[in-house]
């Protein structure tokens, strides 16, 4: 909890720091890796380049602390919390760390707010942080603790065994650990961190979905992200594409992510857009071996046939289950067969035939998953059954 006197002052200055939330994460990430350039390593910089680190980050600390002065608010904060924690985890970020961006952090704010911050402003803002930060350490911690990880050596090296086109613009890689060993236990729908040295040095680490874990193999699938409106092509994703074949190695962290499938019964709905599949191809594998009579629906929805990624995987597990159907959506189905399964144009939520008691899990851009929230909401699925997953910073309570 915060303490009274600086709940009342964070509540009042709230306001202006969320309105200036992107402008101070701007100035602190510029002035934290000049003075700190190591960090560059750890710190995603696409999404530096394109803006999604600083939002995701202002949004996340005005929603801390909406939900530490304000009883009433909305704020998914259990949600979150865990969220930010396992993607540190697959980073390896470490306590010592959080001194360094809460230094950076708070200097920020006195810069891009003057005046208005005084002693009493900064000391009540500084509480906040630290709440903060010490929620995440504590659950880092635990995370590591479970893994059994050392956060200062958060990946080992692993083997290409197979690589395998899957659509257009789209990689499977087959991997097993360089030095042998078992692979480690990890629930449907977490990722690792692929760390890769670029050409010009800077070492870059992303997530990637395991899209099948396989005995003493796993499987990451990998869209090439090509540059829109002028923006860059992604460094990592070219990098895997153009410079990794069967028999190299690769940095891997172990499986991390919170948005894992249940051991229940209920039936489930899987929904995905584009790569957004690699999450429920895990699920629906993962089911076709452990539990091939439960109920699952798998909604897809892509640009064409020829971009639709993991489709045979999907279409194999889902014939060894005995409750399974696949309704897919093309915008542009071309020579597709079209019926009963296979339809044009965007998912059409009302059509659906969603069962009584469903869980859903969506993976996909951010204004697809809430559009088919939106639909979910109105046909009567609740929305502690609603699971989702965001490929880059999460931007969702924004």
């Amino acid at each position: 909890m915060l303490s009274s006197d600086h709940a009342d002052t964070v509540r009042a200055t709230l306001p202006a720091v969320g309105a200036n939330g992107v402008e101070i994460t701007g100035r602190f990430y510029a002035a934290m890796f000049a003075a700190h350039p190591e960090l560059r390593n750890v710190f995603n910089q696409g999404n530096q380049a394109n803006g999604e680190q600083r939002q995701a980050l202002a949004g996340s600390v005005a929603a801390f602390a909406s939900h530490l002065v304000d009883p009433g608010s909305a704020t998914p904060f259990q949600q979150m919390l865990p969220r930010i924690a396992h993607k540190h985890a697959s980073l390896g970020i470490r306590p010592e760390q959080y001194t360094i961006v809460g230094r950076h952090l708070m200097d920020a704010v006195a810069d891009v707010l003057g005046d208005a911050v005084t002693p009493e402003v900064h000391a009540a803002w500084s509480e906040v942080y630290w709440l903060f930060a010490t929620l995440l350490i504590a659950e880092e911690a635990r995370l590591y603790q479970e893994a059994g990880c050392d956060p200062a050596v958060p990946c080992t090296p692993w083997r290409v065994v197979e690589r395998r086109d899957e659509a257009a613009d789209v990689i499977s890689l087959v991997l097993a650990p360089a030095g042998g060993g078992e692979v480690a236990a990890h629930r449907p729908g977490q990722y690792v961190s692929v760390a890769v040295t670029l050409p010009d040095g800077l070492r870059q680490p992303r997530q990637y979905t395991l899209s099948r874990a396989a005995g003493d193999t796993i499987q990451i699938t990998v869209r090439r992200v090509r540059g829109e409106d002028s923006a860059p092509d992604g460094a990592v994703s070219a990098y895997l594409f153009d410079h990794v074949a069967a028999g190299d190695e690769l940095e891997l962290s172990r499986p991390f992510g919170d948005v894992v499938l249940d051991d229940g019964e209920d039936p489930l709905v899987v929904i995905s857009a584009g790569i957004g599949v690699t999450p429920a191809a895990a699920i629906i594998d993962h089911l076709a071996v452990t539990a091939p009579d439960r109920p699952v629906l798998a909604v897809h929805a892509d640009r064409d046939p020829g971009a639709h990624a993991l489709r045979g995987q999907i279409a194999e597990a889902g014939g060894r289950m005995t409750g399974f159907r696949q309704l897919t959506w093309y915008e542009e189905p071309g020579e597709a067969a079209l019926g009963e399964d296979v339809r044009p144009g965007r998912i059409d939520v009302a059509a659906l035939p969603l069962p009584d008691k469903a869980r859903v899990f969506m993976c996909g851009p951010l204004p697809f998953m809430r559009e088919i929230r939106r639909g979910l909401l109105a046909a009567g699925v609740s929305d502690e059954r609603i699971h989702y997953e965001v490929f880059g910073p999460d931007l969702w309570i924004r």
